[in-house]
C-alpha cells in the first residue's frame, strides 16, 4: 500500500469536535478546507484517497512529490487511507469505516458516487445516524447539476468577474479561490448544524452544499440591493462596493487603506484635515452614499498630500479604520499575528512547517493545528487493522 506503515504524531485533540470521526472523501480545496477546520477543532478526520491521491498533492511546490503546499495546509492533521473504490475489497473497507463514523463528506458528482454504491440511502442503511454531506458544483435540483465546476467556473457564474470589470475596466477573477473557500466554510457549518440536530434527536441526515448556490447567496448579501424588491427599485449592485474609485489610496510615498465611513468618522476626518471640499452636502452617510463616486475621488486627491505613516498616525488617533497595504509574504512577519500566536509550527517528516493557525478562540475547548498532513496512504494499515474509539 502507498506510504507503508508510517506513524504520525498528533497533538491531543482538545477542540469542540473531539470525539467526532469524519470520513473525508473530498478532493481539491472546497471539501478538504472544510474538513481541515474540523480536524483543527478536534475531529478525527480519515481522508480516503484513490491510489493516485488527491490532485492537490501535485499542484504547488512542496518538500517532496505529493506534498505540495496547498495540500499540506488543507489536509493537516488528517489520516490518509488509500482505497480503490472500484474494487469490492475497497468498497468493503469503506463500508466498515462508515459503520464507525459520525460524518461522511464527499465531493464527487451525484451520479459518480451513486455508481460506486455510496449514495445517501446506501450509506444510511449501514449507519442511520451518520451525517452525510454532499459538496457539489451545482445543486442537484437544477438543470446544471451534472456540470463540472471549479472555482473559476463558479466565480464566473456568480458575477464576480463582472463586478471586477466595474472596478478595473477588465473582466477578471479575484486573486484568491474565493468560491472554494466560501463553499468549504458553508459545508463546515452545515455539517456541524446537522451534528447538533443529531445530538438532540439521534437522527442522521443528508446535507447538500453547492458552490454555485453558495456563491449566489454570498454575492447577493449586499448586491441584491434594489433588485430584490417587487417591482425592482434599482439594479443588483451595492454602489459603494462597485465604484471604480474604491481602491487603496495613493499617498505621498505609497498606499493606504482607509474607510472614512459613518458620520462620526467623517466628522473626525473633516475636523482633523479640514479639506476645502467638505460641506453640508456631504455631512450625512445618506448624502455620501448617493455621491459615493465623488466622495472617493475627493478623498483620493486628499490622501496624496501626506505620507502613509502620517495618515496612519492621524486616522488611528481618531479611530478611523486604516491599514497599510501589505504583501502576502509580510503576513508571516506581521507583529499582530505573531504576538497573538496565530502561526503554529509543527514538526513533520520534512522538517518544521509554520502553519496559519486557528482563527476562532474557545475558552473551554480550544482548537489547534491538528498535526502534519499525511503522506499518501500513510495510515491505511493502522486504520484498517482496527479503529478504536475516536
Amino acid at each position: 500500500m502507498p506510504g507503508g506503515r508510517a506513524h504520525q504524531t498528533f497533538p491531543e485533540r482538545t477542540g469542540p469536535l473531539a470525539g467526532v470521526r469524519v470520513l473525508d472523501l473530498t478532493t481539491m480545496v472546497m471539501g478538504p478546507y472544510s474538513t481541515q477546520i474540523m480536524a483543527d477543532m478536534g475531529a478525527d478526520v480519515i481522508k480516503v484517497e484513490s491510489p493516485a491521491g488527491d490532485d492537490t498533492r501535485y499542484i504547488s511546490v512542496g518538500p517532496e512529490p505529493g506534498m505540495g503546499g496547498v495540500f499540506v495546509n488543507v489536509n493537516r492533521g488528517k489520516r490518509s487511507v488509500v482505497l480503490d473504490l472500484r474494487s469490492e475489497h475497497g468498497k468493503d473497507a469503506l463500508r466498515e469505516l462508515i459503520e464507525r463514523s459520525d460524518v461522511l463528506i464527499h465531493s464527487m458528482r451525484a451520479k459518480a458516487i451513486a455508481r460506486l454504491g455510496f449514495g445517501y440511502e446506501e450509506v444510511a442503511a449501514i449507519n442511520p445516524s451518520i451525517v452525510y454531506t454532499n459538496c457539489y458544483g451545482y445543486g442537484r435540483r437544477g438543470p446544471d447539476a451534472d456540470l463540472t465546476a471549479y472555482d473559476d467556473t463558479i466565480q464566473a457564474e456568480c458575477g464576480l468577474p463582472s463586478v471586477q470589470e466595474r472596478l478595473t475596466g477588465e473582466v477578471g477573477y479575484v486573486g484568491t479561490i474565493l468560491a472554494d473557500k466560501v463553499a468549504g466554510l458553508t459545508a463546515l457549518y452545515a455539517t456541524v448544524m446537522a451534528l447538533f440536530h443529531r445530538e438532540r434527536t439521534g437522527e442522521g441526515q443528508e446535507v447538500e452544499v453547492a458552490m454555485f448556490e453558495t456563491m449566489a447567496a454570498f454575492m447577493l448579501v449586499e448586491h441584491a440591493n434594489g433588485a430584490m424588491f417587487s417591482p425592482p427599485l434599482g439594479p443588483a449592485a451595492y454602489p459603494r462596493a462597485v465604484t471604480p474609485d474604491r481602491r487603496p489610496y495613493r499617498t505621498k510615498d505609497g498606499y493606504i487603506s482607509a474607510l472614512v465611513y459613518n458620520d462620526k468618522q467623517w466628522a473626525a476626518f473633516v475636523d482633523a484635515v479640514r479639506p476645502a471640499w467638505a460641506g453640508e452636502h456631504l455631512a450625512t452617510l445618506e448624502q455620501r452614499a448617493r455621491r459615493i463616486g465623488e466622495v472617493y475621488a475627493l478623498l483620493g486627491e486628499t490622501f496624496l498630500e501626506r505620507t502613509t505613516r502620517d495618515w496612519l498616525d492621524l486616522l488611528r488617533s481618531r479611530d478611523i479604520p486604516s491599514a497599510p497595504v501589505r504583501t502576502l509574504d509580510e503576513l508571516f512577519d506581521n507583529p499582530h499575528l505573531n504576538e497573538a500566536g496565530f502561526f503554529e509550527t509543527v514538526d513533520t517528516p520534512n522538517g518544521p512547517v509554520r502553519f496559519p493557525g486557528v482563527p476562532a478562540w474557545f475558552s473551554r475547548t480550544p482548537g489547534r493545528v491538528a498535526g502534519p498532513a499525511p503522506r499518501l496512504g500513510a495510515d491505511t494499515e493502522d486504520v484498517l487493522d482496527g479503529l478504536g474509539p475516536a
